[in-house]
């Protein structure tokens, strides 16, 4: 008798430490998205490879995060809050250098490099209504230039000072997410918005559909004043409804990017899957259309995680 309630004893204790083992083996290959807000394209793009990693990476459980984009996502990563975050170029540049009145305490030392994915372009709209056809058009008329110290707002603020503006020429300035800025416009509460995103993001295409609008150029000169990692690029006629004639912009890179304490082989396999799933990515948002392993290392303003290094070299793209 007491041989089998020792035996009931020594198996239970085996399944509680494999149970343990399972639990730290999971907790190991725990992935979250850190994305941006759910009307923009960071979250679709985040939901869908979120759903990749959940399937293709053995053992991974995986959930998305809306939150306010860039400079958030590249603080949660230093802070290991997040294992893989879509975040602009620049705002990149500027957390591996510490600059402070970007939004980074301190230099953001644990960031590491997964892809260059799609550029993001700087897309002034505002109604027709309000008359603002030209960025000079804008002094005196109210402006939603993203969540403060965001991607987004770090754009705007770059955008100005080419053109020589200051958000003192403004009427007001709100700080607002893509959606409510759209919702401000349509109920005649604010003239314009500034939003960093793909070509065809979902708010703007709500607000096109809903009243008449006008698509604010960028001039190419005024781009080239801001330099990298900016580049002037046309919005193509047609991209929102109304939208009839080329719309000169400035565009900056996306990245996706992790921290040195996730593991080389999980870094491995969200590089591997990301280029592996790029039709499944494309049916989430247009905007992957633009993502090529070709160009997936141009302009990475950071160290590459080994993980990611290791596909590279595996595909022959990196010596």
């Amino acid at each position: 008798m007491l041989n089998l309630k020792t035996k009931i004893l020594a198996a239970g204790a085996v399944a509680l430490s494999l149970g343990f083992g399972a639990v730290s083996a999971k907790a190991q290959e725990f992935i979250n998205v850190l994305t941006g807000g759910t009307s923009g394209v960071y979250y679709p793009l985040g939901v869908a490879l979120s759903e990749i990693y959940g399937k293709g990476i053995e053992g991974a459980r995986t959930q998305v995060q809306a939150t306010k984009a860039s400079v958030e996502n590249l603080n949660l990563l230093q802070q290991g809050k997040g294992e893989i975050a879509f975040a602009l170029g620049d705002s990149v540049k500027l957390a591996a250098e510490g600059n402070t009145e970007a939004g980074f305490p301190g230099k953001l030392d644990k960031l590491r490099g997964i892809a260059a994915i799609y550029p993001n372009y700087i897309q002034i709209v505002a109604s027709q209504e309000s008359g603002i056809k030209t960025l000079a058009d804008l002094k005196g008329k109210s402006l939603s230039v993203g969540a403060p110290a965001s991607g987004t707002e770090l754009n705007a603020r770059a955008i100005f000072a080419a053109a020589g503006m200051k958000y003192e020429d403004l009427g007001k300035v709100e700080y607002l997410p893509f959606a409510e800025s759209v919702e401000l416009i349509k109920n005649r509460q604010l003239d314009a918005t500034l939003q960093s995103a793909g070509l065809g993001v979902a708010s703007i295409r709500d607000l096109a559909t809903s009243l008449p609008i006008n698509v604010v150029a960028v001039p190419k000169a005024d781009v080239e004043k801001i330099g990298s990692p900016y580049v002037s690029v046309v919005i193509p006629a047609g991209t929102y409804d109304g939208q009839t004639e080329d719309v000169e912009t400035a565009a900056v890179g996306n990245f996706l990017v992790t921290h040195d304490g996730v593991s080389d082989e999980t870094a491995y396999q969200m590089t591997k899957l990301l280029f592996e799933s790029l039709d499944q990515l494309t049916a989430a948002h247009a905007a992957a259309k633009a993502i090529d392993p070709a160009k997936a290392l141009d302009g990475m303003p950071i160290p590459l995680h080994p993980g990611a290094e290791r596909y590279y070299k595996e595909a022959g793209l990196l010596k």
